[in-house]
């Protein structure tokens, strides 16, 4: 007899570049086809890794994405409002969404705080839910979100985790809410692909040294900062250029500020990229100057691709990095950033320990690790 497959249901807002969008997709290509039938649902059609689900995998979704609006800058501000008044429709009226998604699941998975209210409020009331998180709660921007996220946390059936700092500054802040079953499950890493993407040629690269740093554009990922330390570099003779992969609301201040400065040509904004890896390579090493983190995925691939880092110990940043062993650690300030960078500029004999030490970093890495643990959250809960 030919066992049931389990119906996973994967809500998530878009499929933007990001750390939240390579978790789901390793989810999707690693769980078991013949054990899970898998839909996501996206309320945006979006972003530029929406045509990277698995073929195996059903994609529905809600709304359009801007790629798919009209070239025509008015037209396109009308297809914004449409959006607008139909996502507010969605969100008043969980039953439509329901509709068009079309089919019932034994599980449902909120991959991050945006997709809660969807999956709590979804018609199928015999489903099991999940909800991922992934954000430092005590985030002084994020503090308007926290009373919808304490309200949601107790409602779901289980909650995952994606680095012990998270879930142990939960509990730190409030620890009176009545929390679900939870699970810490750091974020997988396609080794392989990494180190296969890699490969491919890059034609425009500055000149050395070169730090690469990859992140969303948004004043929690310290550009500003970082700006001002490089200012400071250039201004006291250590040549270099920093290229930051990633876009983002913060595209235009950084541009600004790069140009008052004077470092437009050294402080390269390169937007998004699909294939970010060559970069990385490419460049001497990797800088991430983030005010939170929670278990960066661009820090396990920068170490995969075996690059000195210097980094804000933030989140789980401290677990992944040794100081001085296989990276450099700072606080979130200008003056850090500055001496991290420079210790690489000038030191090489620390630059030579760090690459030593990175030749066997693979293996702190353990993928079947953590997809057998997604697997056994969902049976254990789809047995209930």
């Amino acid at each position: 007899m030919i066992e049931k497959k389990i119906k996973i249901l994967f809500r998530h807002r878009s499929m933007e570049m990001g750390g939240v969008e390579k978790v789901l997709l390793g989810l999707l290509n690693n769980l078991d086809r013949n054990k899970f039938e898998m839909t996501v649902c996206l309320t945006l059609n979006q972003g530029k890794l929406r045509n990277e689900l698995p073929k195996h995998v059903r994609k529905v979704y809600l709304t359009d994405g801007k790629e798919d609006f009209s070239s025509n800058s008015l037209v396109q501000k009308l297809q914004l409002v449409a959006r607008r008044i139909k996502l507010r429709k969605l969100k008043n009226n969980p039953a439509i969404a329901d509709k068009i998604i079309n089919d019932t699941f034994d599980i449902e998975i909120g991959m991050d705080y945006r997709d809660y209210d969807a999956i709590l409020n979804s018609t199928h009331k015999n489903s099991k839910k999940i909800g991922w998180f992934h954000s430092e709660i005590n985030v002084p921007q994020f503090q308007p979100l926290v009373p919808g996220i304490l309200k949601s946390f107790p409602q779901f059936d289980h909650m995952v985790y994606c680095s012990h700092k998270i879930k142990d500054m939960m509990h730190q802040y409030y620890p009176e809410l009545q929390y679900p079953p939870e699970t810490v499950i750091i974020n997988p890493i396609p080794i392989e692909e990494i180190k296969r993407k890699a490969e491919e040629k890059l034609d425009d690269f500055p000149e050395g040294p070169v730090f690469v740093s990859i992140g969303r554009l948004h004043s929690r990922k310290g550009y500003h900062k970082l700006i001002e330390a490089h200012k400071r570099l250039i201004d006291e003779g250590f040549h270099h250029s920093i290229v930051v992969i990633g876009d983002g609301g913060e595209m235009a201040n950084l541009k600004a500020q790069a140009a008052h400065s004077n470092v437009e040509k050294t402080f390269i904004l390169a937007g998004n990229q699909m294939n970010p890896y060559p970069y990385i390579k490419k460049a001497d090493y990797f800088v991430l100057p983030s005010e939170s983190e929670a278990w960066p995925l661009v820090i396990a691939e920068a170490l995969i691709l075996q690059k000195p880092i210097v980094a804000t110990n933030v989140g789980d940043v401290g677990l992944m990095i040794k100081d001085r062993e296989t990276g450099y650690l700072i606080n979130y300030e200008v003056d850090e950033m500055y001496e991290g960078m420079k210790a690489f500029l000038t030191n090489p004999e620390l630059v030579l320990h760090i690459r030593e030490n990175l030749r066997n970093i693979e293996s702190q890495f353990d993928n079947q690790k953590i997809f057998d643990s997604v697997v056994e959250i969902i049976e254990t809960l789809h047995r209930q």
